[in-house]
């Protein structure tokens, strides 16, 4: 079946995740994807491995569905090769250091000469204008810069992470959505243009909506955990055994959810309480209504008190460990869990695509091997033959 990007092709230059999580989206959308990495690899191929030579996991999330072509891009013929590429190319992707492309000599008026139809996609962590655009970023410098580490942790804590991906995929996929609107626009104009997101635009993007105590008080959020400001029930319940990802966590914040979520526990009292069916009226009483809640939940497993809420009609969902994650029948059954086979890991887990189109479905397929499509890709499409191509090799430009 015809896929949704299927003829367009791009030059993947990036590394580790940023870059990486936005064209690999590309790719399980049907773009053909060209991964060049330098005879050694990527860094990120050998980055947390717990397996000496053999691609590490990180890799592996965020390739899936390319092709991998090795070019010395110190060599004169290797760097000419990279070119020709770009010529035949929709688009670049690169998520270097300030400065790196430019001192390859790809800055953009020189990619625009090379191929007027070219677009040049770029991660960077605070852009490439304004006073920080010279400093380097990676995904927890970005979330501090953003604002969502002051949001996150408890009120008498310190500011904490998030582990997600919200400065590296974030950023990657709004450049997915960035480089999409770049195509169709080219479809009228013909030309290709430059298309940049910063780590930290993205995450203040993502976190925009936890802001808005600052509107409503004038001064800076602060940390609350789990507990959000002027809504409640809003909380992570701890649920039977006891264990350390034995919670429920609970949205209760409707006055629909409320009432279902009280007639559930036992107190029908609260609510038909008019005291309770306004949510400045629940928050003033949150301290109550979490004891009230827990006492409930600890009765019962996380997946027990899931199913009886939430058929209910309360928003909740227990706290899946990522054991939990990879075997969750939901997510297998959505396809959003697969099972993949590679040569040296064996058969594993991937974390899918999570757009699902119905005309442009998505086969998963294992990162590739260092290399392993350079004789595919600069044969076929540059028309080097197997002698052209063995002499490049043994010179140490591909």
């Amino acid at each position: 079946m015809a896929k949704a990007l299927d003829g367009i092709r791009i030059v993947d230059l990036t590394q580790y995740e940023a870059g990486p999580s936005c064209t690999q989206l590309l790719a399980w959308l049907g773009a053909e994807v060209i991964k060049v990495e330098p005879l050694a690899g990527e860094a990120n191929r050998r980055a947390v491995s717990d397996k000496p030579g053999v691609d590490s996991w990180g890799f592996l999330f965020f390739n899936a569905n390319k092709k991998s072509v090795t070019l010395n891009l110190k060599h004169k013929r290797g760097r000419a090769i990279l070119d020709d590429l770009l010529r035949g190319a929709d688009v670049v992707v690169e998520n270097f250091g300030p400065g790196a492309m430019e001192r390859l000599g790809l800055g953009w008026e020189a990619l625009h000469a090379l191929n007027p139809r070219l677009i040049a996609a770029s991660v960077k962590g605070f852009g490439s204008g304004g006073p920080y655009s010279g400093y380097k970023s990676f995904e927890f410098v970005a979330q501090a810069m953003a604002g969502v580490m002051s949001l996150n942790g408890e009120a008498d804590g310190a500011p904490l992470k998030v582990p997600a991906g919200l400065g590296d995929t974030g950023a990657g996929l709004h450049l997915g959505i960035g480089i999409l609107a770049a195509i169709v626009q080219r479809q009228a104009t013909g030309v290709g243009q430059q298309v940049e997101v910063s780590q930290q635009d993205a995450v203040a993007n993502l976190t925009r909506v936890h802001i808005r105590e600052q509107y409503m008080n004038g001064e800076p959020v602060v940390r609350r955990g789990n507990r959000q400001y002027g809504n409640a029930p809003v909380n992570a319940y701890r649920c039977r055994p006891g264990g350390p990802n034995d919670y429920l966590f609970v949205h209760g914040v409707t006055p629909d959810m409320f009432q279902a979520l009280m007639r559930t526990i036992g107190r029908q009292d609260l609510a038909d309480d008019p005291t309770l069916q306004s949510r400045a009226g629940r928050f003033a009483r949150v301290d109550e209504i979490d004891a009230l809640i827990e006492a409930w939940t600890g009765k019962h497993t996380k997946q027990e008190a899931m199913e009886i809420l939430a058929g209910a009609g309360v928003a909740c969902g227990a706290v899946l460990d990522s054991a939990e994650v990879l075997a969750d029948e939901h997510l297998r059954g959505r396809g959003m869990v697969v099972d993949l086979e590679h040569p040296d890991r064996g058969r594993f887990p991937m974390l899918g695509n999570p757009v699902h189109m119905s005309d442009s479905p998505t086969e998963v397929r294992r990162a590739p091997l260092l290399g392993e499509h350079t004789a595919e890709v600069l044969g076929g499409l540059l028309g080097l033959s197997a002698d052209e191509l063995a002499q490049l090799k043994k010179d140490g430009a591909v």
